[in-house]
């Protein structure tokens, strides 16, 4: 028979492997607060639904360091105070490892102050500047930022000798701060805003703005800045009024195909920069991003029977590079994560190829942007 103390030996091993077991498999929580519902449901909807997507193929393909994905996620009804308190909860009872959301800019800045607080790797789903700049110790983001998207177009104008624009923004984050953005870069490419008019998320109606744009003193083209369905409300009256002599741009808020069914007819000749997922099939066969955008494109198709966004792109990037700093860091200890997403490099995604640094922690420049226009109802892209 064994003694007392070899059975206390046996029994303590036993305990030790079984404690040991229950660590390997623990799951890698990735927390998500997303727009699924409400005014931003457009982008919110396709970002879940890519998470989900692949987070199951991950964990069908074996997982991340030999632990399987688990997403932990919530609706935050398109309401900044909402994103706030699931933020909280993510944190403190749910205790997940790496947080990607914040579908808008008002949600991301909500959230940014709990994860700072908690040293939380945070991606942030939303397009302002003012999310990395200045930069933030724990929160990255994947979408190209308002300021990019102005210079893009502003980029285009220049080319096509257009000075003189009239401005029309949202009166949301994403809107307030592309039009501040604007504002600043502007006069780098010799333009000048000679209407500057703004309009509300909710709005039905927004031909009196335009028809003072349209009266403007010299204005040779329109530059919306918003997202959701207010921008298509804009394209619509905008046609009404008979102003398609005055070419339109838009902002990468609309760069999805609900956006042209929303518009109809309107947005013919519109113009925007874009994310490669957009024009995937268009990029030459060398391009490095074609191959995950086209892949992208392929599964989200088979799965969901419609096609994905950019919005679900960004989800993508976001989960791909968490994936990545996760596997570079060798656990999920929250500083060597954050660690490994900022020293990011050549890492292609759908929104372009990140090279991040301490002091940018987006990591993307002027040519991970496409200039598109709608043609017979479809994008085409711009040379």
């Amino acid at each position: 028979m064994l003694s007392k103390v070899v059975k206390k030996s046996v029994i303590a091993a036993a305990l030790a492997l079984l404690a040991q077991s229950a660590f390997a498999v623990e799951n890698i929580k990735i927390g998500s607060v997303l727009s699924v519902s409400g005014p931003a449901a457009f982008l919110g909807d396709p970002e879940l639904k890519t998470l989900q997507m692949y987070i199951e193929k991950i964990n069908a393909e074996g997982g991340v360091l030999g632990r399987k994905l688990e997403l932990v996620h919530y609706d935050d009804g398109s309401d900044a105070a909402k994103a706030n308190g699931f933020t909280k909860r993510l944190i403190e009872s749910d205790k997940v490892d790496v947080l990607i959301g914040g579908t808008t800019t008002g949600a991301t800045m909500a959230m940014a102050p709990l994860v700072d607080k908690a040293g939380l790797p945070f991606i942030s789903l939303a397009g302002a500047v003012v999310i990395i700049d200045p930069v933030k110790k724990w929160v990255f983001k994947t979408p190209h930022t308002d300021r990019m998207a102005a210079e893009k177009v502003f980029e285009d104008m220049k080319k096509r000798g257009i000075s003189k624009v009239g401005m029309l923004s949202e009166t949301s984050g994403f809107g307030s701060s592309g039009r501040k953005e604007s504002q600043t870069v502007a006069a780098k490419y010799g333009i000048t805003l000679v209407a500057d008019e703004t309009y509300g998320p909710k709005d039905t109606d927004i031909t009196a703005q335009l028809t003072r744009i349209k009266g403007a003193a010299g204005v040779q083209a329109v530059f919306v800045f918003g997202l959701g369905q207010g921008p298509a409300v804009v394209t619509k009256n905008y046609g009404q009024l008979g102003m398609t002599a005055l070419p339109m741009y838009q902002s990468h808020g609309v760069a999805s195909d609900e956006y042209i069914k929303l518009s109809g007819k309107a947005a013919e000749g519109v113009r925007l920069p874009t994310p490669a997922l957009l024009i995937g099939a268009m990029l030459p066969a060398a391009d490095a991003q074609k191959t995950i955008v086209v892949g992208y494109d392929k599964a989200y198709k088979e799965r969901y029977k419609i096609d994905p966004s950019t919005f679900g792109g960004y989800a993508l990037d976001a989960l791909n590079l968490s994936v990545d700093a996760i596997k570079r860091a060798g656990s999920t200890d929250k500083e060597k994560v954050r660690t490994a997403l900022e020293t990011t490099k050549g890492f292609v995604g759908t929104t372009g190829v990140f090279n991040m640094s301490p002091t940018n922690h987006m990591g993307l420049d002027l040519s991970a942007f496409r200039m598109v226009e709608v043609k017979s109802g479809d994008w085409q892209l711009l040379k």
